[in-house]
């Protein structure tokens, strides 16, 4: 996996991330500077949020809470399954390419 598939990797997940509202850009963004820890912890805390909020909403519906409907539980269950599923593919992506380099010959 050559640098510029990740660059490609990692400005797409961006574009989608500040689509669907789910960070705001950090300080270390706009200096130039990225943490590749904080990067991805913000994003797995955003994925815990999203499951989080939907899981409430579920119990908020289920109960009869008449603040909550059908349609925002459901977005929010999609929203919380999406995130998930990037998260999982982030992980076999970076999983494969650890495995890539762990196999080449010196």
């Amino acid at each position: 996996m050559n640098t510029s598939a990740v660059d490609n990797l990692l400005a797409q997940m961006r574009i989608a991330a500040a689509a669907a509202g789910l960070r705001e850009p950090s300080q270390a963004t706009q200096t130039g500077k990225v943490d590749f820890a904080n990067v991805l912890k913000s994003s797995l805390d955003s994925v815990a949020q999203a499951q989080a909020k939907s899981e409430d909403m579920q119990k908020a519906f289920v109960l009869g809470d008449d603040r909550v409907s059908l349609s925002d539980t459901m977005i929010a269950m999609q929203k919380a399954g999406i995130g998930l599923q990037t998260t999982v593919q982030v992980r076999n992506k970076f999983v494969q390419a650890y495995n890539d380099i762990m196999n080449m010959q010196v």
